[in-house]
């Protein structure tokens, strides 16, 4: 079985502490990769950092609110300071604000955006400086396949995803040239808690459309992440790898 080694290297997650961005957080410790966990809740930052530091890597955490500028500059720069450099950066951190187009509220509309595009590109300006000294980097943007083909009810999720795809594509062109590969994985319907709270009759119908007949779990995405982070993966930039267990085909 062919494994993939990221010892030496250093990654930084974004809403690392649940869901998809967990699963990366371990599945880099597992390669062995020290990792910088940024959230927002402390208690569960604490609970991740013993869960990585058992696989014998280093971990730094750190409390973030994405959407502010000066935290993720601060993030980038601890996490050197910790960890001594940056290779890796995966923005997972994402919400819903769930709503019909015309009962949406601006305030809904704009807390998506700050978090889900304007949260990639504050840590994209803060971790290229460092990657570009460095000669080389890896950024991964966590979109979504809503972002790719729509979904009523999610007109700021699925217009904020469809950004992080373009400005994947941009930052893709703008660092090429400096070593720095920056793409996009798109997750279909993933058991995580951002789709617990939906009817469950509803998810059981869904999975049963898809062609592989089930929905996928967060370790599916961050192998995705992972290969993207390796050295299998360092002649690929601004791409989007579609996670989605044939649901794009369908919907």
């Amino acid at each position: 079985m062919l494994q993939i080694d990221l010892k030496g290297k250093v990654a930084l997650i974004t809403g690392a502490t649940r869901g998809i961005g967990r699963a990366c957080a371990l599945a880099m410790a597992r390669a062995g990769a020290d990792i910088c966990a940024v959230a927002t809740s402390e208690e569960r930052l604490a609970a991740l950092a013993k869960e990585v530091s058992v696989l014998g890597v280093r971990v730094h955490v750190r409390r973030v609110d994405v959407s502010k500028p000066e935290d993720a500059e601060a993030a980038v720069n601890e996490t050197i300071q910790k960890l001594g450099r940056l290779d890796i950066l995966v923005n997972n951190a994402g919400i819903t604000r769930d709503n019909l187009l015309l009962r949406m509220k601006v305030e809904d509309w704009d807390e998506v955006m700050a978090v889900n595009l304007r949260g990639p590109f504050n840590f994209i300006k803060a971790a290229t400086r460092p990657m570009m000294k460095q000669r080389g980097g890896r950024i991964i943007n966590i979109s979504s396949v809503a972002g790719l083909i729509g979904n009523p009810g999610q007109a700021n999720y699925t217009a904020a995803k469809a950004g992080l795809i373009a400005l994947t594509k941009t930052a893709a062109k703008e660092y090429g040239s400096r070593g720095i590969l920056v793409n996009a994985v798109a997750p279909g319907f993933i058991e995580t808690d951002m789709v617990s709270g939906l009817d469950p009759k509803m998810m059981q119908d869904t999975a049963a459309r898809l062609p592989m007949g089930r929905l996928g779990k967060p370790e599916e995405v961050a192998s995705a992440v992972l290969f993207l982070a390796s050295d299998l993966g360092g002649y690929i930039t601004g791409q989007t790898l579609v996670v989605d267990g044939g649901m794009s085909m369908i919907f």
